[in-house]
């Protein structure tokens, strides 16, 4: 999650200039409200490595990047409390940060030069699981390793339908919609939230009852931050088998890759597999076909024999395993790691990188996926493309009512552009490695999605536009638009009319932040 500060803004009704007088105040209210060892200054000793705990990308570990007046490490959600009320009382705005996985790294830094404090929820990460019962209490600073583990370990049979990756945050994994291998059964993991707390702009904690219906649904998958601080999570889990199976298939251009990638758009993506997915990581001249099967390896082979029996798929390529042993396997890569690991939240910055995002309603077809390895992939191999599969639950029943995540009906896949790099972020390597991004992002363009060109807000991207704040502190919803509707699509003006009843005067806000709908 991510929440911004402006030079120039208004809380409830009231203009303030953050100047070094309101900062100063801010920090003895912080210290009048909270143990003082919980605040790190910029002056702390542990200002830097508290900041660098979950930075996911070193570009923005640079001279030039904006740092925050004082990082909160809240333990308690009296201290997001008292965070949001000084912030609010002497005029200094939040970024809070769970799993520091946003893509920009809106949640602890800012585009522009401002005064703002980071609220870090990492020591709020409890899960309260009942052996046999159906949902868990999640805190908001928990990963989804640490929910997959307690889950797993307490309450075996059940699941959660989380994202392959075991160090995001739960809470900004939810607060985008969030996409991943079991979203074919169980839908997006917006989609299976029961109830949820949240601090508002006054500082009060609001569970679903208090909320109210429309800011409960804005918040699983609107992007949290817009509208408030989101601190615990009451989670939907669901039956799972006892065996799951995970098979890796690696096939290359010389073993007819496109033709397996055109056959795999047509025939996997039906909603009358939902216990299949099988995504596809796409990195110069292979293909990596990653099965996921609800059940174990019999049915699996006569399912995929049946369907897409090109891949080649045999017994001996199989893992047969429990849910949470899967979890582990499919972030580790490999069946050595204890199920522990998932616990690790140590983040690595040795890897610069740049990702963007599309949506594809339409075959590609062999011909174009034999262009794109050609003309695209296959010239440099530091850029990747992840394929995840849609249909099945998420776009069936009800639920545009569920969750704002809008790619639903009719979307065949999604994609995750990635292009990496090694050494300065303003480097030569980092220059070639975003001309080759955005190379390849305008090819796949004549077959993604368009008006509008859809984007996956958990992969945050500036470069589709950034909110415009008004001489009355207040977003621009016009500007908003530009790339909001990449991301919500028509469920944007009702995202800015929840933001007009919760937070009017936009005290919650960041560069992509949902902006009020304007009165009329």
């Amino acid at each position: 999650m991510a929440l911004a500060l402006a030079i120039l803004c208004f809380l409830c009704g009231n203009a303030f200039l953050p100047s070094s007088a309101s900062s100063d105040s801010f920090l003895q209210c912080l210290s009048a409200m909270m143990p003082s060892q919980l605040v790190y200054q910029q002056s702390s000793s542990g200002f830097t490595s508290v900041l660098e705990s979950s930075v996911q990308n070193p570009k923005f570990l640079t001279n030039t990047t904006v740092r925050p007046l004082c990082i909160v490490t809240a333990s308690d959600v009296s201290h997001v409390q008292a965070a949001v009320r000084c912030g609010g009382w002497h005029g200094v705005r939040l970024r809070v940060r769970s799993g520091g996985h946003d893509y920009e790294g809106l949640s602890y830094r800012s585009v522009r030069p401002e005064v703002f404090a980071v609220l870090d929820l990492a020591r709020v990460r409890g899960v309260r699981v009942v052996p046999g019962e159906g949902s868990a209490w999640v805190d908001a600073g928990a990963t989804l390793g640490e929910l997959y583990y307690t889950v797993g370990t307490t309450n075996p049979g059940f699941l959660f339908p989380g994202g392959a990756c075991a160090t995001v945050g739960v809470s900004g994994f939810i607060s985008g919609g969030g996409i991943g291998l079991m979203m074919r059964k169980y839908g997006v993991g917006g989609d299976n939230v029961l109830d949820a707390r949240i601090v508002n702009a006054n500082g009060d904690v609001l569970d679903r009852a208090a909320m109210g219906e429309d800011l409960f649904w804005a918040i699983r998958g609107g992007g949290g931050e817009s509208f408030g601080v989101v601190v615990a999570w009451r989670l939907k889990l669901s039956r799972v088998p006892p065996t799951v199976t995970v098979v890796n298939n690696l096939r290359t251009m010389e073993q007819r890759v496109a033709d397996l990638l055109a056959k795999w758009e047509t025939t996997i993506l039906t909603p009358s597999l939902p216990d299949l997915t099988i995504r596809v990581v796409l990195q110069e001249r292979h293909a990596f076909f990653q099965t996921f099967y609800l059940g174990r390896c019999s049915d699996l082979l006569r399912t995929v024999r049946g369907v897409f029996p090109e891949l080649g798929m045999t017994a001996a390529d199989c893992n047969e395993m429990s849910w949470l042993r899967a979890m582990a396997f499919i972030y580790f890569g490999n069946t050595n790691t204890p199920v522990e690991g998932l616990l690790n939240r140590t983040n690595s910055l040795g890897t610069y990188f740049k990702s963007k995002s599309d949506y594809v309603r339409r075959a590609v077809g062999r011909a174009g996926w034999e262009s794109l390895f050609q003309q695209q992939l296959s010239r440099n191999g530091n850029m990747l493309m992840i394929l995840e599969p849609h249909g099945g639950a998420v776009g069936g029943g009800n639920t545009k009512a569920t969750s704002p995540y809008p790619h639903r009906r009719g979307v065949l896949f999604n994609i995750q552009y990635g292009s990496m790099w090694w050494g300065e972020a303003n480097s030569t390597a980092a220059a070639t490695a975003l001309e080759w991004l955005d190379g390849l992002y305008g090819f796949l363009g004549q077959y993604a999605t368009s008006n509008p060109r859809e984007a996956f807000a958990n992969y945050r991207d500036l470069d589709l536009g950034q909110n415009v704040v008004g001489r009355d502190g207040v977003s621009s919803y016009s500007s908003g638009r530009v790339w909001a509707e990449r991301y919500f699509m028509g469920n944007y003006r009702r995202l800015a009319a929840v933001k007009a009843v919760v937070d009017p005067s936009d005290y919650f806000r960041n560069e992509q932040s949902i902006p009020p709908l304007p009165k009329t």
